[in-house]
């Protein structure tokens, strides 16, 4: 096994550090409190090549592997977990999704502007009663011949007020279950698809989070991807990588919240010295680095077999599994360290705490990525 990072693995490390001490820390705060999207600094991370990392670049992207994306993910996510959510879904589901699946036309059309940072994306699963379980899709996609009508509801969007090309998983036909079920590519402004509010969330409050309507839409039939009755199947094949970069962004979570606590620690006095020379704060600091660590090999282990073509089912779920629960459980240690000044939003790491716990959510709750794990082991 080898543990060191090759020279464009670091050079990648450090842009997305640089970036984010730069352009992401200034006005992450205010940000968080107005729940601004991050419009120019997501601009910026388009330019730099960081919305397609992983698209080769006659399709736009930077031609990158899993493993400089997540360097990446960790970077961005320790200062600001709203933009990297939004880098997230551009990457993992959006554009995974087009690459893999996608037919030469759709490439061209959608992935290359998405994948060079030009337009966003976003990925519209869930809803009302299809959260986890993704097999009850009560939104519809009726065959017309040379087009579908779509109709229903999508909850929770990512990128949903400010994406420009939405994924939409549909049922077709219900008799089929989870194989009737297709994927979609929506374009905004398209004729009864309306954006609805924002969600005032707890944590990524920067990010824009909203509810999707579809009336009657209507998606040209060349904007299915893959073959009628795919769509279930792209879904979990495209989540499953994603897990990967919501892994990243939760060990970005912990490693950021540590990195406070730590630097904390050695200018804060009590007792006439600084708390990091009592026991009791030195402990919590080397526990958090244990789970860190701990963290941050399952991540790149997953990363690793993406890379090399394995199945990757098991390693990224549990990489998620593992690094959101580290990410609550140090952040929380963090506000700890901090004292009172933890629970005020100068010192940064009350909003980590909050940014945290959503990591044990989205694309899959804990609980779905332990059914995952237990079924992949009980294959056998």
């Amino acid at each position: 096994m080898d543990f060191n990072l090759t020279e464009e693995h670091i050079m990648i490390r450090d842009a997305a550090r640089d970036f984010a001490k730069n352009e992401l820390l200034p006005g992450v705060i205010e940000r968080d409190n107005k729940q601004e999207f991050p419009y120019e600094q997501i601009k910026k991370m388009g330019e730099l090549g960081f919305m397609g990392m992983m698209v080769p670049p006659e399709y736009g992207g930077s031609g990158m592997d899993t493993t400089a994306y997540v360097l990446a993910m960790e970077e961005i996510s320790k200062i600001d977990a709203s933009a990297s959510v939004v880098m997230s879904v551009n990457n993992s589901l959006v554009c995974y999704g087009l690459y893999a699946y996608g037919t030469e036309e759709q490439k061209q059309k959608y992935l290359v502007p998405l994948a060079s940072g030009q337009k966003l994306g976003a990925f519209c699963l869930s809803e009302p009663e299809a959260g986890s379980d993704a097999t009850s899709q009560k939104t519809t996609a009726i065959d017309k011949g040379d087009h579908y009508i779509l109709n229903g509801t999508k909850n929770w969007i990512t990128n949903g007020g400010n994406a420009d090309i939405y994924l939409v998983i549909a049922q077709t036909d219900k008799e089929k279950k989870h194989r009737g079920i297709n994927a979609f590519i929506v374009e905004k402004g398209m004729p009864g698809f309306e954006v609805g509010p924002k969600e005032d969330k707890l944590g990524i409050r920067g990010s824009d989070t909203h509810t999707l309507n579809f009336n009657d839409v209507k998606i040209p039939k060349e904007n299915r991807i893959g073959e009628d009755g795919f769509g279930f199947k792209f879904a979990m094949k495209t989540l499953s990588g994603g897990r990967i970069g919501i892994a990243a962004q939760a060990l970005g979570i912990a490693s950021g919240a540590y990195e406070l606590a730590r630097d904390y620690s050695k200018i804060r006095k009590a007792f006439g010295t600084e708390i990091c020379n009592h026991q009791a704060i030195a402990f919590k600091l080397a526990d958090m680095l244990v789970e860190i660590e701990c963290a941050r090999h399952l991540v790149m282990k997953a990363a690793w077999e993406k890379d090399q073509g394995l199945n990757y089912d098991m390693s990224g779920a549990m990489a998620k599994l593992k690094a959101s629960e580290v990410a609550m459980k140090v952040a929380v240690e963090a506000v700890q360290v901090h004292g009172g000044n933890g629970y005020v939003k100068e010192y940064h790491v009350e909003r980590l705490m909050r940014d945290a716990k959503i990591t044990q959510i989205y694309e899959g709750t804990s609980e779905i990525q332990k059914i995952v794990i237990s079924r992949g082991l009980l294959k056998d």
